[in-house]
């Protein structure tokens, strides 16, 4: 019901806005959540860690990423042989025969721009290559 101001015999009503309930509700809210802020749980990320393999796998396909973008494919610690972006994908769905199993791991120079190992990584997903993994350093950051 508005407020009614009277001065005589003419009753007009008042345009003011009763703000009491609203900070009320306000100051309601805000106790709640505070109250209930600590109790929330924030999202733990699981990050992968670098550790050692148990056991090497018995067939390991390398792309390696050289300090001038060049590509080249290493098998089972053979020399690496010279290989272009395009053919990436038919390469190692070769050199693995069929059993998806088989692991491809990407090094690359530190140097090297992280776009050009994305493209790589790129490429085999578009291949369907399943195993794919990052070739890191043990020990301290250089």
């Amino acid at each position: 019901m508005p407020a009614v101001a009277g001065r005589g015999g003419r009753r007009r009503s008042m345009n003011e806005i009763n703000m009491v309930p609203f900070i009320d509700v306000m100051l309601v809210l805000l106790i709640i959540f505070m109250v209930t802020a600590p109790l929330i749980t924030t999202g733990v990320v699981d990050l992968p860690s670098v550790g050692r393999s148990h056991q090497r796998p018995p067939s390991v396909i390398e792309i390696i990423v050289g300090t001038n973008e060049k590509l080249s494919l290493r098998v089972d610690q053979q020399p690496p042989q010279a290989l272009t972006r395009p053919e990436i994908g038919a390469r190692v769905r070769a050199l693995q025969g069929g059993n998806d199993q088989v692991p491809v791991v990407i090094s690359a120079d530190k140097s090297v721009r992280y776009e050009k190992v994305v493209e790589v990584m790129d490429a085999l997903q578009r291949a369907r290559v399943k195993r794919v993994g990052l070739s890191v350093k043990q020990g301290a950051p250089s």
